[in-house]
């Protein structure tokens, strides 16, 4: 049989969030793979990879806690990666389904957030790292016109290349890769003659009582960052996933999320070894109170890395800030459909770029926006909490047509529920959300009200993504939702009603009911 050739890389992509053609769908798991490891595989991983000794932990506790918070953190990623096959779209319209043709805003909301959020992170670490390079290695002036050229090429690279869309990108994706792979193992043979896994951290057996209290909170914090970094692709997956064959086996698509953020350990082990090595040679490169990473990297690393440095910082910082925004402009055009694709993207590029030249240069923000991305996964990890359970309770079953009403601006439908909002799937994630924020503490940043209770421990993921779930299920079984929103088999754990469910209404096509999915759970 023919097989239709896949567009061109230089074809500016036309699709926004509408179901992608089956002709269209030719990319693989190891596509959804290189897209996500890419958009970790840097430098801002790296800096994450550091806080562990940032909070006072020696190597092999440091160790213990990113194992912990990578693992953690994939296993609760990977099924995220199934909504995009299974429904043609992104996850925030995918999470119609479960919160309603307008509750989807809230995930649509949550993904642009953590975009411009990650984004900023991004170019200013990139950014910092090339200048601080070019600066030991070319004797280029670390000035402010100099930060602000390295991060104007940044986002006039990244706007570029999220213009021409999901195949460019995954062009970009397949070098960087590679080539930051490459560059971050040749790390390793640079710094290996300094480092030591004996670093002891603060929490040795002669630490006093005070200091030993800590231990667990240290641990828990850390642990919870590394965390964060997989769980901020979650409202994302769908973006890329989408252009997956539907009759991909489920296995293969969590299995190249989970592997593109179990990868992840080698930015931020590099991350984590290269603080060990800075807190002992250049401390005051590690002073909580103002840490700066990248200056310490480039203070104890030979003559010889600093190009590597600079290459790491330019290839990471395209990779990371295309994942990031091309997801943020398909977003906006979900939201505001009168905006395609390419104009949502210009407008929230140019947004963030604006954002990140006033940040960096008008105010302090950095540990402003560190704060504010923590708190954007504290709340996106209900909504992926109710997706998940959504997807099982369904038995993986959904309607393609009616997941599109908020798009086309019609009514109606099996996921129209109340008047648009599913009440059931809205009041578990901002149950979730408000729990995991007044639990949330983040010492020196943010304690939320009831952050204390826990003897300083950070608690807030966990307890915001279990409330979310006992919420949901609770409402799911006492107040059942329509038969209408189940497959042919019916719910799984949970009742269904008889209610009726109203046709769709609207352009284009008038009145309708939505043909159901015929694809197998």
């Amino acid at each position: 049989m023919h097989k239709e050739s896949s567009p061109s890389v230089t074809e500016i992509e036309t699709h926004g969030v509408e179901r992608i053609p089956d002709a269209d769908r030719t990319a693989r798991p190891l596509d959804l793979f290189r897209l996500a490891f890419g958009g970790a595989n840097t430098f801002a991983t790296c800096v994450l990879g550091a806080f562990p000794i940032l909070f006072g932990l020696s190597f092999w506790q440091g160790l213990a806690a990113m194992l912990v918070g990578l693992l953690i953190g994939s296993l609760l990623l990977a099924p995220m990666a199934v909504f995009g096959p299974r429904n043609g779209t992104n996850n925030a319209v995918s999470s119609s389904a479960h919160l309603g043709v307008h509750g989807r805003i809230v995930g649509s909301f949550l993904s642009l957030l953590t975009a411009v959020a990650f984004f900023s992170l991004s170019v200013w670490s990139s950014g910092d790292a090339l200048i601080g390079g070019a600066h030991r290695l070319l004797g280029v002036p670390e000035s402010d016109v100099a930060y602000a050229c390295a991060y104007a090429v940044f986002a006039a690279l990244v706007l570029a290349v999220c213009v021409y869309g999901f195949r460019f990108m995954l062009l970009v994706n397949k070098i960087a890769v590679v080539a930051a792979t490459l560059l971050f193992v040749l790390g390793i043979v640079a710094f290996a003659g300094d480092f030591d896994p004996s670093y002891a951290g603060i929490f040795t057996p002669d630490a006093d009582r005070a200091t030993r209290d800590l231990f667990w909170p240290s641990f828990i914090g850390a642990a919870l960052i590394v965390l964060s970094n997989p769980v901020s692709f979650g409202a994302f997956l769908g973006d890329w996933a989408r252009y997956i064959p539907a009759e991909t086996p489920r296995r293969k698509v969590m299995g190249a999320a989970f592997l593109s953020q179990a990868a992840t350990v080698l930015p931020f082990g590099f991350g984590l070894a290269t603080a060990a090595i800075i807190a002992e040679q250049a401390p005051a490169y590690l002073d909580p109170a103002a840490p700066n990473f990248v200056g310490g990297l480039l203070a104890i690393a030979p003559a010889w890395y600093f190009l590597p440095v600079c290459l790491i910082a330019l290839i990471g910082g395209m990779s990371t800030g295309t994942t990031a925004l091309y997801g943020t402009g398909l977003d906006f055009s979900s939201v505001f459909p009168r905006l395609g694709r390419v104009q949502a993207t210009v407008l929230i590029g140019v947004l963030s770029i604006t954002f990140i030249f006033v940040g960096r240069f008008g105010f302090n923000l950095v540990q402003a926006i560190s704060t504010f991305a923590t708190m954007i996964i504290t709340c996106t990890v209900p909504w992926m909490i109710v997706m998940m359970l959504g997807y099982v309770t369904r038995r993986g079953w959904y309607d393609p047509e009616a997941l599109q009403v908020f798009t086309r601006r019609q009514h109606g439908g099996r996921y129209w529920f109340a008047r648009g909002w599913n009440w059931r799937g809205m009041s578990a994630w901002w149950t979730g959300a408000v729990t995991g924020v007044l639990f949330t503490n983040i010492p020196g940043q943010f304690v939320g009200p009831l952050g204390d209770l826990a003897s300083g421990a950070d608690i807030s993921l966990p307890l915001g993504a279990a409330v979310a779930a006992v919420v949901y299920l609770a409402l799911l079984a006492a107040l059942p939702e329509p038969r209408a929103v189940y497959g042919p088999e019916g719910p799984r754990w949970v009742r269904a009603a008889d209610t009726p469910v109203a046709p769709i209404t609207g352009p284009p096509g008038g009145d309708r009911v939505s043909a159901p999915s015929r694809t197998p759970a």
